[in-house]
């Protein structure tokens, strides 16, 4: 029988057509991997329609989707990667249906890498329009311990903060013990609130306000003030006065050595919500303390140290299962340079004035003390400061919160050493080479019009460059200034580290030489001598004088102490050993000469060297009633195991204000080291 082409061909195009559908079928191994690559993309709402209808009966897309974003981002999962383990044997549906596939799951979390292996089934599902393989999904998906009622949960434990201790780990951030004052509620007596507030230093609104906190409970003590364990006379008549106060030891920062190093060390208080969100991700939470001045937040990660972590499983039964942990790692101990006895005799020397001093061991570059005054008490921050304390601070004109040493003065005479280094570098000048000075004023020529320079001593003579140091005259160094010339004089001060910035381990701004370049004649001649827009700050001041006693190399400041006590050199060679020794014995003659500057700075027995300087802050030419800083810098050069260098601001009487400051630092040091 013969059958027709056409009924052929629509035979074989239906057979086509069925085998091709059959073939696009998607097969339950392709939907699993599907599901597991939008797992890592953390792509939930996606996961969610591949489950099973039974499985999206027992949970909602939103639970679903914000249960992987609060686990996952409570423990701060990253790098997910799951990864199908294919069986050596073909798999086939059992007799539910189900087709078990096992999988390995890696991750890394805020408490270190998580890995697990585990199975997962998918069934097929019967659709009117078509079948699918869907995913069984239940909590083990999650975590393989976790079951339908139980929690991913997280503890943390606290590093213990590292301590900042000095060159004979003497404490300066210590972690110490202070008290804590509070009132249980039901026990108060509202009669007596305004007394007690008074005597402690509160208001009756900032306690009430402490006793109606939404965690309080009645029978709950309530801390209202934490007070040094310094106050233990006043603590005790506070508990004996007012019978409902109850006192308890709490750990807390303590700053043994107050103001005299409150600047430099900084304090640590209370996290803010602007902290948070500005170090979101770095691991700090609504209780941590940290770093808002000096070292404590130069050196925040160091201290701080990292937490401890664990996540765990809370079973329903109140087990646990933990998934990971990492201990908690101590913040590192910070051992500085700093000889704390040294720093309370300078900062003694600055109290009460406006100023900065920095102490250093010549030979070393290792900061002794680094001091600057008004202060104030780092512990009131700990202790919880009160707005009229900080008000006081901070609206107080003699700025007590800032941190002089960092900040750059114009040296004034102290630069004019550094000026005759660079000269006689450059062969502008010899240690004879005189010039004739016979006036107290001087300027080149008229092209200077009203501008001259003026001198403070007024010896008449030939002037070499021993009686330029020994009288500090302003005339002889502006001269050696143009004679040499701006670029000499410009790349000799680079040579000592001026324009760059300042390798010191603490922010301090950089030492310049001029706003925008020397650009005239006048400029260069006041720069020579310290005035015009020549800046430096204070340790830099007391470095740049080390050439004088290291062969002619400029060391680098050591904020921590060195183990081996070698010094680490900033700049070689710049100056001569042979130039050096000659300025260094023509500063010991500006206190050893019955008319040096530095003359009161004399101890008998001593052989110190050193030179004074003070800076006219004049706005004008015309200004009569310019502020004076007053500088001093000297070192014993028998035992040069101490350089100090000292500024203090809106002085009377010049540098001699300053002197004897300095001479009584190293009368302490001396008797210190007896």
């Amino acid at each position: 029988m013969k059958r027709s082409f056409k009924g052929l061909f629509i035979s074989f195009l239906l057979l086509t057509i069925l085998t091709a559908c059959k073939e696009e079928e998607p097969s339950p191994e392709a939907a699993f991997e599907e599901y597991t690559e939008k797992w890592e993309n953390l792509k939930y709402e996606d996961m969610y329609e591949q489950l099973t209808t039974a499985s999206k009966e027992s949970i909602t897309k939103e639970e679903f989707v914000e249960r992987y974003q609060k686990i996952y981002g409570d423990i701060e999962a990253a790098n997910i990667v799951v990864d199908y383990i294919p069986s050596e044997e073909e798999l086939a549906p059992d007799e539910n249906g189900e087709i078990a596939y096992e999988y390995k799951v890696s991750m890394e979390t805020v408490a270190g890498p998580i890995e697990y292996t585990h199975k997962a089934t998918v069934v097929q599902e019967v659709t009117e329009e078509e079948k699918q393989w869907k995913i069984n999904w239940n909590p083990s998906m999650i975590f393989s311990v976790m079951d339908e009622g139980d929690e991913v949960k997280l503890t943390f434990t606290s590093p213990v903060r590292g301590e900042i201790v000095d060159r004979l780990e003497r404490g300066l951030a210590i972690n110490g013990e202070v008290y804590e004052l509070g009132v249980v509620p039901e026990q108060v007596d509202e009669s007596k609130l305004d007394d007690l507030a008074s005597k402690i230093g509160l208001t009756r609104e900032s306690i009430e306000q402490k006793l109606n906190a939404s965690w309080v409970q009645p029978h709950y003590f309530v801390p209202l003030k934490r007070i040094s364990l310094d106050e233990n006379v006043f603590v005790t008549e506070v508990a004996t006065e007012f019978e409902e106060v109850k006192v308890q030891r709490v750990p807390s920062r303590v700053y043994p050595y107050k103001e005299a190093t409150a600047n430099l060390v900084g304090y640590v208080t209370s996290i803010t919500q602007e902290d948070l969100e500005k170090l979101e991700g770095q691991g700090y939470t609504s209780t941590d303390i940290i770093g808002k001045k000096g070292l404590e937040m130069v050196f925040e990660e160091r201290l701080r140290g990292e937490k401890g972590v664990k996540i765990y499983i809370a079973k329903e039964d109140g087990e646990e299962f933990t998934l990971v942990s990492k201990p908690a790692k101590d913040g590192e101990n910070l051992k500085l340079a700093i000889d704390i006895e040294l720093q309370q005799v300078v900062y003694e020397q600055l109290k009460g004035e406006k100023g900065a001093s920095a102490a250093i061991d010549p030979k070393t570059g290792e900061t002794l003390a680094l001091a600057t005054s008004p202060s104030f008490d780092p512990n009131d921050f700990v202790l919880g400061i009160s707005s009229e304390k900080w008000k006081e601070l901070s609206e107080n004109p003699n700025q007590p919160l800032i941190n002089r040493v960092g900040y750059t003065y114009a040296p004034g005479s102290t630069l004019k050493p550094i000026t005759a280094a660079i000269a006689l570098e450059q062969q502008a000048i010899t240690p004879e080479h005189t010039y004739e000075i016979n006036e107290e004023t001087w300027q080149k020529d008229s092209s200077w019009g009203n501008y001259r320079i003026k001198r403070v001593n007024n010896v008449k003579g030939p002037i070499d460059l021993r009686k330029a140091l020994v009288y500090s005259d302003n005339i002889y160094f502006a001269r050696v200034a143009l004679d040499m010339g701006i670029e000499p004089f410009e790349n000799g001060l680079k040579q000592f580290g001026f324009n760059e910035t300042f390798p010191f381990d603490y922010p301090f701004y950089d030492s310049q030489i001029s706003n925008d370049g020397i650009k005239n004649e006048q400029l260069l001649a006041d720069s020579a001598y310290g005035q015009g827009e020549v800046e430096m700050n204070i340790l830099h001041l007391a470095m740049s004088y080390t050439p004088f006693l290291n062969q002619g190399n400029l060391l680098k400041p050591s904020l921590f102490a060195l183990e081996n006590s070698e010094p680490e050199v900033w700049r070689e060679s710049v100056v001569s050993a042979t130039h050096a020794e000659t300025i260094l014995k023509d500063l010991v003659e500006v206190i050893e000469d019955p008319q040096g500057s530095g003359r009161a700075a004399k101890i008998e027995g001593v052989t110190l060297a050193g030179k004074t300087g003070t800076a006219e802050l004049k706005t004008s030419s015309e200004d009569k009633d310019a502020k004076e800083n007053g500088f001093f810098v000297a070192v014993d050069t028998e035992e040069p195991d101490l350089l100090v260098a000292m500024l203090i601001e809106d002085v009377k009487s010049g540098s001699g204000y300053v002197v004897p400051k300095v001479k009584n630092v190293f009368q302490h040091f001396l008797q210190m080291n007896e």
